[in-house]
């Protein structure tokens, strides 16, 4: 139960990569650059229609690259309600860089989305899903309120641990089954196929908020424009949105809405 009286909390989170993920991995050529740019001129205005039409704020993890290359996009995103966290810069891996380099991709990452919206971040997905040893760390020294990667927990937030103490951040845990990347993404070389039918997906995340709801906890669903947002998957979401709120006592909220919620029933 949340503090608001609501049985059950449903956050809706988009990865905002623009191309960064695919250039990241070393990936230049034209089919994903473009891939990249797909998000920002059709998925992500996709998605915020649809998300308007059912009053639903979401949070947008987003890389300092992204933002960059798209401030009118941040900014739309930004003045309809929804959230900014940061997503890295150029998609790098933590768990690859050192600790001076890892700080800096932080900070400058937070400056970029702050000089764009007006407000630093305050949660954080690693952009490869692998924190690194200083991660967390130097999430509780810039201040950050949460962090969105680990995989420690499904419908509950945690604290997790910093050098086997814990740590003054709270975790929103996610999972690869309520990932829409495994399930929907296709990559010729190296050759990964999902392209899953939004029935099976949907099957998939139905039964999880059901979990989610009997728990009495929260779903989380970690999305990316350039793959949810085909007409067809969106769809698929919209579907899931129709039946999550046919159930009594259900809140759509942001991640920093639910880690602030849920750091109030900790005192």
């Amino acid at each position: 139960m949340w503090n608001n009286g609501k049985k059950c909390a449903v956050v809706l989170s988009f990865d905002f990569e623009d191309g960064s993920n695919w250039l990241a991995a070393g990936l230049s050529g034209s089919m994903y650059i473009s891939r990249g740019a797909y998000d920002a001129r059709v998925a992500v205005p996709r998605i915020l229609s649809m998300l308007d039409k059912y009053n639903i704020r979401a949070t947008f993890f987003t890389t300092g690259y992204a933002a960059e290359r798209n401030p009118d996009t941040v900014k739309e995103i930004h003045s309809r309600g929804h959230e900014l966290a940061h997503h890295g810069y150029l998609h790098e891996a933590p768990s690859k860089l050192g600790l001076e380099k890892e700080k800096e991709i932080l900070e400058k990452g937070s400056d970029i989305l702050a000089g764009i919206t007006g407000e630093r971040p305050r949660g954080y997905r690693a952009p490869d899903g692998n924190l690194s040893p200083h991660s967390l760390g130097l999430l509780q020294e810039h201040g950050f309120l949460y962090d969105s990667t680990l995989f420690g927990g499904d419908f509950h937030l945690y604290y997790p641990e910093v050098n086997g103490e814990k740590a003054d951040i709270v975790e929103i845990p996610i999972t690869w089954e309520l990932d829409d990347f495994p399930h929907f993404a296709f990559n010729p070389n190296p050759l990964f196929v999902g392209l899953s039918a939004p029935s099976k997906v949907y099957e998939i995340w139905s039964a999880e908020f059901e979990g989610a709801y009997k728990e009495e906890g929260m779903l989380m669903l970690m999305m990316h424009p350039e793959v949810i947002g085909r007409y067809h998957r969106l769809k698929m979401l919209e579907r899931l949105i129709v039946h999550i709120a046919g159930h009594p006592g259900v809140w759509f909220a942001t991640c920093a809405e639910v880690a602030t919620d849920w750091l109030e029933q900790q005192k």
